[in-house]
């Protein structure tokens, strides 16, 4: 059971590094990609309600910006609480000059890694036990069978009793 146990952590602890080093290379493709402008918010920040996987609270507001290349664009941009009208803030846009949104950082790819990682653990060790458990079963139910057809091979000797359908010769009496 040992083994299995440090197998699973051995399993997890490499999909964790594994799943931390994808996360950081696509979180560094994400960012390439990115480019950060300065818009002008054109009216009031307000509150959206808290998306069930989102952050709780999240203001937004309408605000225009520039890119690419001079390209003037206007959208819903996400911004800090309260944000007045006529307010620089700065933005996130993709190649398009489309805005995204920030990606959630070093907490949140710890978060997928470890959550990956502990994940992988328990299927290894579930597994592994479940495999010990039907191991034992199977030598536990074989066992009993083996011996009983041992034992009927040699206690007729080690008894000094005779076997079935065996006659009394001029020895055994």
């Amino acid at each position: 059971m040992i083994v299995v146990l440090v197998l699973a952590l051995l399993c997890g602890a490499i999909t964790a590094g594994y799943l931390w080093s994808f996360g950081a290379q696509a979180e560094r493709d994400r960012a390439a990609r990115l480019h950060l402008v300065t818009a002008t918010t054109t009216g009031p920040a307000q509150e959206q309600l808290p998306a069930r996987s989102g952050p709780a609270n999240r203001s937004v507001a309408p605000a225009e910006w520039e890119y690419p290349d001079g390209v003037r664009r206007s959208g819903t941009v996400e911004v800090p609480a309260r944000t007045p009208q006529g307010r620089t803030v700065p933005v996130s846009v993709d190649d398009s000059g489309a805005p995204v949104r920030r990606a959630g950082g070093t907490s949140d790819l710890l978060l997928t890694s470890v959550a990956g990682g502990v994940a992988t653990a328990a299927a290894v060790a579930a597994t592994g036990a479940a495999g010990l458990v039907l191991l034992r079963r199977r030598a536990d139910g074989s066992t009993p069978a083996a011996l009983e057809r041992e034992w009927e091979q040699v206690e007729p000797v080690w008894s000094g009793r005779l076997g079935k359908g065996n006659d009394p010769g001029p020895d055994d009496e």
